[in-house]
């Protein structure tokens, strides 16, 4: 029987999120622009979905701008600032998705001057080191994530955010980890635009969100329509931005059942792993998103470790990043906290959803209780 425990890469579409998209396909399948009637049927289905996003994250329905998912919402957040003026200074957190990682560095080909904020062990930002760098005067974006993807770490990003703003900085957070997995209040972060995605929390890929706050100017990244209030042109996808809402109404509803569903499997599982020789939790002492486990095993190459553990007994794990992964690199999350390489390449991610059961740990813990020195170094002759 398949265990899939890689719900941080994506999750399967809800049912209830499934019903509330196939009228979209056939039905009123109008241009949610067009005057007609038709298209207002469409419309009054995308706003109702833009208020139920808003919901989940403290937000105004007008503050909500649809996007294709997480990354183009990140694009538009970070370029859509940097492009409104002359190049300056931006810092990011060390362990960002490279949904971040990779608009900072093309600012810094654009002559940026792209800076890192440190992480300790536990994946927390060095707040003293920007507030210090913020005194400089010459940064004009700052960028930190809520949940890490990889580790499931939650920053206490508020108070950096909070530095930033008193020194006229603009924030960005990507929350597309944390929305739907803890209470997420975009308010009280006090970041000026925060970026969500659909199919982390049950809704379909292929669509997110920019949450854009106060009177924050963003120049648009893809133009042509004028669609989201000039922000990001395109016929909207009213079938998949429905299942966002749908999706992001089930989030905010069932938020603490489904939080205590997944502490109730990472918790033991992270027990039982701690028992076994040789073994690492990463960032086991910090606060973290209730359902993410990233560990490594002495000994073991992750990306091997993962096609073990699928072709051995048909477990999906990860390495990391899905949007990294074949790369065979260290995790830079990993390098961002102080790792060392080898044991960055070793990591292996445990994400569970509200699908998993005990037995799913069971298996896991079976599986790799097989995994002997033996097996140990033909994986990591393999993966070099």
């Amino acid at each position: 029987m398949p265990v899939y425990l890689d719900n941080n890469a994506t999750t399967p579409v809800d049912a209830e999120v499934l019903d509330a998209m196939l009228p979209y396909f056939g039905g009123p399948y109008a241009n949610a622009s067009s005057l007609h009637r038709y298209g207002r049927a469409a419309r009054d289905a995308v706003d109702r979905a833009r208020s139920q996003v808003a919901a989940l994250v403290g937000a105004r329905a007008e503050q909500v701008v649809f996007t294709s998912g997480g990354t183009e919402s990140n694009n538009l957040a970070i370029r859509g600032i940097a492009e409104r003026g002359a190049p300056g200074a931006v810092l990011y957190g060390a362990t960002e998705h490279s949904a971040v990682l990779e608009p900072m560095q093309a600012l810094a080909q654009r002559g940026w001057q792209v800076e890192t904020i440190p992480a300790d062990a536990q994946g927390q930002l060095d707040l003293p080191w920007a507030e210090h760098r913020l005194g400089d005067g010459d940064v004009r974006l700052i960028s930190a994530m809520r949940a890490n993807n990889e580790t499931g770490v939650i920053s206490d990003v508020t108070p950096l955010f909070a530095a930033a703003r008193a020194a006229g900085v603009t924030t960005h957070c990507d929350a597309v980890q944390a929305a739907g997995k803890i209470a997420l209040d975009v308010t009280e972060l006090g970041a000026d635009l925060v970026s969500l995605s659909a199919h982390k929390i049950y809704g379909p890929k292929g669509v997110g969100a920019l949450i854009v706050l106060g009177d924050t100017d963003l120049l648009p990244q893809i133009v042509g329509g004028g669609q989201e209030d000039g922000l990001r042109g395109g016929t909207e996808n009213v079938a998949a931005i429905v299942g966002f809402g749908a999706a992001a109404a089930a989030a905010k509803a069932k938020l603490a059942e489904r939080a205590e569903h997944a502490r109730g499997l990472r918790d033991p599982l992270q027990m039982q792993l701690q028992a076994m020789p040789g073994v690492q939790i990463f960032a086991a002492d910090a606060q973290r998103l209730p359902n993410t486990l990233q560990f490594a095993m002495a000994g073991f190459d992750g990306e091997a470790l993962l096609m073990a553990l699928d072709q051995m007994a048909g477990i999906a794990v990860s390495s990391g990043s899905a949007c990294d992964s074949g790369k065979g690199e260290p995790s830079h999350v990993l390098l961002g906290m102080g790792l060392d390489a080898d044991t960055a390449k070793g990591a292996v991610r445990v994400s569970f959803g509200k699908h998993n059961t005990d037995d799913d740990v069971q298996a896991l813990l079976a599986a790799l209780s097989q995994l002997n020195p033996v097996n140990s170094r033909l994986m990591r002759s393999v993966a070099q």
